[in-house]
Parts: C-alpha cells; structure tokens; sequence
C-alpha cells in the first residue's frame, strides 16, 4: 500500500482526473474504428493512413512538453485537457474520414502532452521506493478512461459520434485541474536552466535517450497496428459483433488492471531492467498469438497481450522519469512519445503494404520480431531503482 500525504493524494486525484479523461477520449476512435470503416467506406490502406497521421501529432506534444518543464506540470496539464476536449467534442460533427484525422491529430498531441506531463508530475511526487505503484495507479485510471468507452459503446452503436459529443465533460474539468492541481515540489526545488532538448542531447542524458527512444519505435511497429486494428479485424475477419468485441476489450481490461497493480509493486520490489526486458519480450509474443491464430487464440491473446502490456507500464513510467533529470523529464517524456510515432507511422505502413498478400493479421504478426529487437536494447540502460531523482 503506498503512503500518501494530503498534498501527494490531491495531486494523484487531479492529476489522475486528466489522464481518466485522455484515456476515454483516446480509445475512442479504437472501440467504434468498424463502425467509423463502414461509414466512411474505409479498407485497412486507409485505416492504416489515418493512423499514420494520428502518430504524427505526437510531434506537436515535444514542444509543448518543454514549456511544462519550463513553467511547471500544473498549467500543461489542464491546458491540454482543454485543448483535447474541444477538438473531441468538434469530431462528432465531421463529414469525412480526412476530416476526422485531422482533428484527431490535435488531440493526440494534447493527449500525449497531459499523458507524459502527469507521469514526470507523479514519478517526482510519489516516494522514492513506490514511484512504480504510483505510476501503476496513474496506469489504472487511464484504463479506467478506456473501460467507461467499452462499457458505453455497446449501448449506443453504431452511434459513435455520441462518444465524442460526451468529451464535452473535459472542458468542466480543465479549468478544475488548473485551479486544485498543487504544482510540483521536486520541479518547484529545481533551477530552470536553459533548453531542456540541449540539456537530453549531454552526456549521459543522450545515450539514455537514443537507447530508450529507439526501443519504443521497434515496440510501437507491432503495438500501434494491433492496437487500433484489432477491432477491425476482429469484426472484419472473425465477424465479431460489437457486443462480443466490448466484451473481449472488457474482459482484457480486467487483466489489464491487476497487471498495472502487479506491474507496479513487481518494479518496486525487482527493479527496473529485469521485468521491463521480460515483459516485453512476453508482450511481443502475446501479441503476434492474438493474429496468428483463429477466434479462440485471438481471445487468449489479446487478454495476455493486455495483461503483459499493462504490467510494463508502470515498469517504464518509472524507469524513464528516473534517467533523466527534473530540467527535462517531460520534454523526454515527449520525445520518447515522438519516436513511438515515427515506429507508429513504420508499423502502420508496412501492414497496408504487406496485408494484401499476407493478410492483415499476418502483416502484423510479421512485425513482432522489431518489438523483440527494441527489449534487447534495453540491456543498455542503467538500473535506477529508488535512486535519488537526478536534477
């Protein structure tokens, strides 16, 4: 059980308000993606685009990162629940599939931008040796987002724009965040010096970064394809319903909650390195099983892909806030996001190209092996288990 004072529980209420909100607003477009395909007439080759577009506001989200590691976590992140609350609520009222990928793009840099800025935000709060179960906390509730839009979808599709009508709430909540939001001590004790991007590309803060970036570009080349495709193929290539498909994400999301739980109290107690190498290497394998196989292995898979995926995050939510320093960590949060959606843009890609003569779910079972590639990498990087936060 992590221990709390009044001022650490505050700032996980709130701040775990924002990513509940980035999480229900960001699985969206995954949970109705077959009924938004059928609208808007669209195969996996533009599917695959407007995913590839989507990873593209990543880019915006670098930016803005180094403002919050300028002027403080509090302000970045209600403004970013502002800012993809309205352009949600505006994509229930688009005509076209481009049309929604552009919006789209603004909010996932906001969604980005609130997701990296509450996770330096809690790694810095929370005590040196529950930073893992804190982040896992933080992990849960952003889950808890996604399950009110599994829970919500079957009961209004195909009626997905409903969805995106509700975000409104978000604009209720921001200026909430802004004002009960306590600003960080550990970034308020800090002395600003400079730009945090030339402070990452110093020694040991560069090789940290090109290790830990080039890690999350060879995972998203296999998560980002199965994460937003997995609905579709489940509904396209196994004829699933939407009610069985709810049921799958829900029952996935399940497991999903006790691993963020287990993930956290496992990094704290086992370090950083060991269960961040083994849970991707096992979120790999999960992964590729949900495609390669028919109806019964797809189920198996997704839940352990979600299991050995929720496990991880707060295993890397921790480690990443705890190799660099206080002076950039959101800006690396950023940037690390940022390489995740160039793997994102590759993965995406690949599978339009290669699904017309492997088939969709072959396409990105083929692309297991660079998530496999990207954990070998992480044998580089330092252990920094409950090591004091480096400034």
């Amino acid at each position: 059980m992590i221990e709390l004072d009044r001022r650490q529980r505050v700032t996980l209420t709130w701040a775990g308000l924002a990513v509940v909100l980035a999480g229900f607003e960001g699985s969206i477009l995954v949970v109705a993606l077959p009924a938004i395909a059928r609208e808007f007439h669209a195969g996996t080759s533009a599917l695959s685009n407007l995913g590839s577009v989507l990873a593209v506001g990543t880019l915006g989200a670098l930016p803005l990162a180094t403002l919050a590691d300028r002027f403080g976590r509090r302000r970045l992140i209600a403004a970013g629940v502002a800012g993809f609350s309205v352009v949600t609520l505006a994509s229930a009222y688009v005509p076209s599939l481009a049309d929604l990928a552009f919006l789209r793009l603004f909010a996932v840099c906001f969604e980005v931008l609130v997701i990296g800025v509450a996770t330096a935000l809690i790694v810095e709060e929370a005590p040196a040796g529950s930073r893992g179960q804190a982040v896992s906390v933080l992990a849960l509730l952003s889950g808890l987002g996604t399950g009110i839009t599994v829970v919500a979808y079957p009961l209004l599709a195909p009626h997905w724009r409903w969805l995106f009508i509700a975000s409104g709430a978000g604009l209720v909540a921001a200026p909430l965040i802004w004002w009960l939001l306590p600003e960080g001590r550990t970034w308020q004790g800090v002395r600003v010096t400079g730009s945090a991007i030339r402070l990452l590309m110093q020694p040991p803060w560069r090789r940290r970064m090109v290790i830990l970036a080039a890690m999350f570009a060879l995972l998203a080349v296999l998560l980002e394809p199965a994460g937003l495709l997995y609905t579709l193929y489940a509904s396209v290539v196994l004829s699933w319903s939407p009610v069985q498909i709810s049921f799958l994400i829900v029952v996935s999301g399940i497991a999903g909650a006790v691993s963020y739980l287990a993930g956290g109290y496992l990094t704290d107690r086992f370090g950083r390195r060991g269960p961040a190498i083994g849970l991707t290497v096992a979120t790999a394998a999960a992964t590729s099983l949900s495609f390669a196989t028919s109806t019964v292995g797809f189920f198996v898979g997704n839940v352990l892909w979600s299991a050995f995926a929720s496990a991880g995050t707060p295993v890397f939510g921790a480690w990443s806030g705890e190799l660099f320093p206080t002076r950039a960590r959101a800006t690396a949060e950023a940037a690390i996001a940022l390489a995740g959606a160039i793997g994102s843009i590759v993965g995406l890609q690949a599978v339009a190209l290669l699904s017309a003569s492997a088939g969709l779910g072959g396409a990105i079972e083929l692309e297991g092996v660079a998530a496999v590639a990207g954990a070998l990498l992480l044998f580089l990087l330092p252990e920094t288990k409950q090591q004091p936060l480096p400034e």
